[in-house]
Formats: structure tokens, sequence, C-alpha cells
């Protein structure tokens, strides 16, 4: 008999009740029992953040009835944002954002219901002249129109 994702979800949200600041990313169940749980948080998570989820899934399942394996962990870095509460928490971070007609790197600087707010500098021809001047650009764009984006990870700072 397989687990059912409705059980296991039931389990998460109640986990997830004792810290309103985390929120489920992923729950899969694959073959023979195999339940990883993504999570990310309004702050950084910690791995007894991980643990504390864990414990509220495992501590409720008998393996006697049923053996499985979990593994609970969180959103990598390099993982693409999904929610508008991932990019709240990435406000001051540089984006890779892609939407259905252009690419843009660019600083967040605001996140609001149905938005993000962007700002970067880019260097475009001279309106007058010869040669290129640096220009700073800013641009909203809502949620709906991002296929992707992701926080840009800078090791040189």
């Amino acid at each position: 008999m397989a687990l059912e994702k409705k059980q296991i979800m039931a389990l998460v949200t109640e986990g997830l009740q004792e810290d309103k600041s985390l929120f489920l990313i992923d729950l899969q169940i694959t073959g023979n029992n195999n339940i990883k749980v993504i999570i990310d948080g309004d702050r950084d998570l910690s791995i007894s953040d991980c643990v504390s989820i864990s414990r509220a899934i495992e501590h409720n399942l008998d393996r006697e009835l049923e053996d499985f394996s979990l593994e609970v962990a969180s959103c990598g870095a390099t993982e693409p944002l999904l929610y508008p509460r991932q990019y709240k928490k990435n406000v001051g971070r540089k984006l890779s954002v892609i939407t259905v007609d252009k690419k843009i790197e660019a600083d967040l600087i605001n996140v609001d219901d149905n938005t993000i707010h962007l700002k970067w500098t880019a260097r475009e021809p001279k309106p007058v002249g010869k040669g290129k001047h640096k220009v700073e650009k800013e641009e909203k764009i809502a949620f709906e129109h991002i296929e992707k984006a992701q926080v840009i990870i800078n090791f040189n700072k």
C-alpha cells in the first residue's frame, strides 16, 4: 500500500503551522514511498527548520504499516523563485529574470502583490554623437509575465 500525497500534505501543513515564516515549495512521493519535501522561509532556513518538518511527518507515520524514506530540504540558492514570498525575501539582491520577450539581470528593488520592481544600469548609444553612455533603467514586471527568475550568486563580495 503506497502512502497518499494527501496524507503527507496534511502532515506537512500541520508542521508548517508551528512556524508561519516557513512555506512549502514542493512535495513529491515517488516509487517505494520515497518522500521529498522542499521548504523555504521568509528568513534564512536552518537545519532545525528542516528537522522540525521532518519530525512532523515521520512521527505521524507508522513504519510497521508502511516503510518509507524521507528527505526534507531547503530550497537551493540556485533554484528558480516560484512564489511572491521568495521574491520578498530577496529584495536587494541581483536577479536574472526571463520573460517571454527578454532577459534582464537587475537588482530587485521592491515586491508587491502582483509585480516585482527591478533596477539596473545599461550601456546604450548616445542620443547625439558616437559612442555609448550609461543609462539607469527601471521596470515593473507582473508575476504572470515571469517565465523564470533566479538569484544571481556573487562570490566576489
